[in-house]
Parts: structure tokens; C-alpha cells; sequence
């Protein structure tokens, strides 16, 4: 908690205007920092306990302005088990952007298709997940439980809030297909076998990922409201 704290007051120093939503920008998604008005960039070096980010498509910067009326903070790259981070580093950025003011959070992904009917292109709009590492102990709630974060043992029917799923299905550009599902993360980062992507779709998966399960889980045991977004890339 002293960490993510540290980090948020490093932020809230320099900040304009505390940011209100966040946005993690998947594999290639980083341009959407170009659209905030009056940007604040940060690179993740510079911010305490930030973690780095070795991936590429991943800019490693953290940009704060507004996205229309909302003050935003864009987080361009994130970080996955498979770089070598704990379950707890990965969402370092979540809980420190929380601590300095995010209610709303925007978990934005590059994800392989599982079902015939989701191609290149399409965006799965997220209603439910099956966190593969978490269900095998590798969950950033794992260890001693800090209520100053959320409960001890946080609900997850309603991970991915209703409102705001309906409100993206609704405004999203007709040629990208939206449609809501199922995201499966799982711990990479070599790609799914075969056998293992007819497993995953078995289990009622229709996209699988490397990302958002963990931020996912963390940000409702901080109790934010959560959008989950996932980009039809193969």
C-alpha cells in the first residue's frame, strides 16, 4: 500500500487536475493519448515503483489530460506476468491511479479469437472473465489482505459494470462488430496450442489474452467501476 501511496502523491505534486477515468492501452493502442487536450506526460522511470515496460507496442509513458468534459489519465503500456513481474507489480499503476483520484477504469487489450464468428478487426466488449493465473494462485489479492485497497474477499459477478458495457455496445462504430463475451487471460507468453485454445473454448471463452485479468481483479477489490475492451487482432 506505502508504495502505490507514494507513487499517487508523486502524481497528485505534479498533476493539473487529479485524473478521474483511466485508460490501459493494450499492444498497439497508445495512440489514443494523442486525442487528451492539455496532455502531462510521465514515463514510468521516473514515477516511484512503477514498474518498466519491456514489451513492444508499449511506450511506457503515463499521459493525464481530458478526454472531452473527463480528466484522463492514459497509461500507454502495461505489464504482464510473462515480463517476470509478481502478480502485485503488474497492478502497481491500477491502485496507485485509484489512490490519486480514478473511479472509472478502461482495460483495453490485443486479443487472438477463440469462435468463428470474431475476426480481425472485431471488438469483443467484455462481460465476464476466467483468470487462468488467478485461479492458480497467481492473483494480485494473493498474501495478506490491506482493507486501506478493498475486502478480503472481493465479489466478481459484476466485474465488468453493466452500464457501461451497454453504453459501449451502443456508441461503437458499426464495422468493428461489437459484441459482448467472455475474455480468458491467460500467463504466455508463448501462443496457445491447438489442444489448448479447444480447452479454452470449451470452458466458454471466446477470446484469450496475456492482459486485464489481474488490473481487472484488482480494480473492483479497490471497487472501481470497470470497462473491458478487447481488440480482434488474429
Amino acid at each position: 500500500y506505502e508504495a502505490c501511496a507514494e507513487a499517487a502523491a508523486w502524481l497528485r505534486a505534479r498533476l493539473r487536475e487529479p485524473p478521474r477515468v483511466a485508460l490501459v492501452c493494450g499492444s498497439g493502442l497508445g495512440a489514443l493519448a494523442q486525442e487528451l487536450s492539455e496532455p502531462q506526460s510521465f514515463n514510468y522511470a521516473d514515477i516511484p515503483h512503477f514498474p518498466r515496460s519491456t514489451v513492444q507496442g508499449h511506450a511506457g509513458r503515463l499521459v493525464v489530460g481530458r478526454l472531452g468534459s473527463a480528466p484522463c489519465a492514459v497509461l500507454q503500456g502495461r505489464f504482464h506476468l510473462y515480463e517476470g513481474y509478481s502478480p502485485a507489480q503488474v497492478v502497481v499503476p491500477v491502485r496507485a491511479l485509484a489512490l490519486a483520484g480514478v473511479h472509472t477504469l478502461v482495460l483495453t487489450n490485443a486479443a487472438g479469437s477463440l469462435q468463428p464468428h470474431l475476426g480481425p478487426g472485431h471488438l469483443l466488449v467484455i462481460r465476464d472473465h476466467i483468470d487462468l493465473p488467478g485461479l492458480a494462485g497467481r492473483s494480485p489479492l494473493v498474501g495478506p489482505n490491506d482493507e486501506r485497497f478493498g475486502p478480503r474477499f472481493p465479489a466478481m459477478t459484476d466485474a465488468y459494470d453493466p452500464g457501461l458495457r451497454r453504453l459501449a455496445l451502443a456508441l461503437a462504430p458499426k464495422e468493428l462488430r461489437a459484441r459482448p463475451g467472455v475474455y480468458v487471460g491467460v500467463g504466455g507468453p508463448s501462443y496457445e496450442t491447438p489442444a489448448e485454445c479447444r480447452l479454452l473454448r470449451r470452458l466458454g471463452a471466446d477470446a484469450v489474452g496475456m492482459s486485464t485479468v489481474s488490473e481487472a481483479s484488482a480494480a473492483r477489490h479497490l471497487g472501481l467501476r470497470v470497462l473491458g475492451l478487447s481488440l480482434i487482432t488474429n
